[in-house]
């Protein structure tokens, strides 16, 4: 899929207050661990994660993607009544209905001509929502459109810990619920706009995916519970993406180790960004990490990454950027920004 009339004007995030260290939870856990005889500190051993942020309790996810969302409409200077669509891909949800989009939407008080809609896909969402709405853009429907996402963790970090507490749990009980303890919180959002239109250099220049439906039970997730074979994901997911971007190469312009300037992957843990760079040949050093202090925030990773990566100055205004990202299903979806 190509695009040459969609601009990003603005990425804007909401960080959880509470910083949750991994050994905060290993505390919590510590009489499960031993009456399992797993070692004392796994989180951050096997993961590289030191902590994550948690929203305060009885925090809503729509409200904390409609903060990102309204910094995003600022920081774009995008008048709200010319926003065409509004897509929410958040995992977590408040209600199976109405959707997150419209309870976002009521509280951006965006106008009724506004499409506003769901979209999920596990941890690839967001970028699919920028491919929904650039989709609309390219065709001239819309001339602005707004992606947001929402994720809050602490619930089931919660839930699971209690359950791991349970005398009959074993310990293969605690690696099956392992990656939930990886997760953490954040909210993010994305204003798109026409070309033509945009005040940013910011250019989506295309996308490709792929789906391995055969392994779509590796990760079954509950707002209590997820259970994760994460052996056979890695697995499956690399071998997945190493076919992803033998097709993005095809594809997408200047889609290779030389042209591309900047790697921004979903973030899951130091194993399984070390196994992608491998298989996909990449240099380690061009990847921007946030898992170290955020965890796995699901959709929101991407843009997450992205806007703090550029934020800090380290993605300058005309690099090639790749984004990518595995997400559960099993899908793989690479991403062309010109910066």
């Amino acid at each position: 899929m190509r695009f040459s009339q969609v601009a990003i004007e603005s990425v804007a995030y909401e960080l959880a207050p509470q910083r949750v260290s991994s050994s905060q939870l290993e505390e919590r856990l510590n009489g499960a661990l031993v009456r399992m005889r797993l070692p004392p500190k796994p989180i951050e051993l096997l993961t590289g994660i030191t902590e994550r942020g948690f929203w305060d309790p009885g925090t809503r996810v729509h409200d904390v993607a409609t903060l990102a969302a309204r910094k995003a409409i600022e920081m774009s200077g995008v008048d709200p009544g010319r926003i065409g669509l509004l897509v929410n891909t958040s995992v977590c949800k408040d209600y199976l209905e109405p959707s997150m989009a419209s309870l976002v939407h009521g509280d951006l008080k965006l106008p009724s001509t506004c499409r506003n809609l769901d979209v999920s896909n596990a941890c690839l969402g967001f970028i699919n929502g920028i491919e929904l709405a650039g989709q609309l853009i390219e065709a001239g429907v819309i001339e602005y459109a707004l992606v947001v996402d929402g994720e809050s963790a602490g619930p089931i970090v919660d839930t699971t810990i209690k359950r791991l507490h349970d005398p009959e749990s074993t310990s293969q009980d605690f690696w099956d619920n392992f990656a939930t303890l990886t997760l953490g919180s954040a909210a993010v959002a994305m204003v798109l706009s026409r070309a033509d239109l945009s005040r940013s250099p910011h250019r989506v220049n295309g996308s490709v995916a792929l789906a391995d439906t055969a392994n779509n039970r590796l990760c079954l997730g509950t707002s209590e519970r997820m259970v994760t074979d994460s052996t056979r994901l890695l697995k499956a997911g690399v071998s997945l993406a190493k076919r992803t971007w033998i097709a993005a190469s095809e594809q997408i312009p200047n889609w290779t180790h030389e042209g591309i300037h900047h790697y921004v992957c979903h973030q899951v843990g130091k194993a399984h960004l070390a196994a992608l760079c491998q298989a996909l040949e990449i240099d380690s050093r061009r990847c921007h990490l946030t898992y170290p202090n955020f965890g796995n925030v699901g959709p929101a990773a991407v843009p997450l990454t992205l806007a703090l990566a550029a934020d800090a100055g380290r993605i300058r205004t005309g690099e090639h950027v790749a984004l990518m990202g595995i997400g559960s299903g099993l899908n793989v979806a690479m991403m062309s920004l010109t910066w």
